[in-house]
């Protein structure tokens, strides 16, 4: 598909088939691409390590859960409005939706809502820790991490003095609840309930 002109919006599915030839990562915002902030070597290689974390622990459990890297997850729209999606460092899968895409030709993404998904802080943080939050809490997602390896966020969230915390957003009744994990902290996951991970050791990669 030929790039789109920036006034012209795209629906999702067009989205998902377009390219403008730079190879940047894009999300989709009221029906225009929008570029994101190019990640640096540590923060790619925090997602990295914990997507194959993820990957192995659901393996050896047989979880029925397939992690991805930066996947499309295509966000609520009300009627009339242009759509729009967001692409997290990391994407949990339900294994029977992977496997249901697998036997399609469209490109991979999530047309319905995962159960997780995990976000790694640059220098952005705002949106992972309020624009963010607020869009997939409306979606509905069970599940959403925010790491944040760097201690870059407010002291609201991270605290004081700031430090390197992983906070994990769990659903109740509609609305995110937070627990905070830092150093030597075990990793508490209502989606991995039998991870074994201290939030050091995510750090340690970055």
């Amino acid at each position: 598909m030929t790039p789109a002109i920036q006034s012209q919006t795209l629906t999702f599915e067009d989205f998902l088939i377009w390219d403008d030839g730079s190879d940047r990562n894009f999300e989709l915002i009221d029906g225009i691409p929008v570029p994101l902030v190019e990640p640096n070597a540590a923060h790619e290689d925090v997602a990295d390590e914990l997507c194959d974390r993820l990957k192995q622990h659901c393996q050896e459990r047989d979880l029925p859960y397939v992690p991805k890297r930066l996947k499309q997850v295509r966000m609520n729209t009300e009627p009339g409005e242009k759509e729009k999606s967001r692409k997290p460092d990391i994407v949990v899968f339900d294994r029977a939706e992977w496997q249901r895409m697998r036997s399609l030709s469209s490109p991979a993404a999530a047309y319905t809502c995962p159960p997780l998904v995990i976000e790694v802080v640059s220098t952005n943080w705002q949106d992972d820790y309020l624009i963010k939050l607020a869009e997939y809490e409306k979606l509905g997602i069970r599940e959403y991490w925010i790491v944040d390896y760097a201690a870059l966020g407010g002291r609201l969230y991270i605290g004081n003095p700031k430090q390197p915390t992983i906070s994990i957003y769990t659903l109740v009744d509609g609305e995110y609840e937070v627990q905070r994990f830092r150093e030597s902290d075990p990793i508490t996951s209502s989606t991995f309930r039998t991870l074994d991970l201290t939030a050091s050791e995510v750090f340690r990669a970055g």
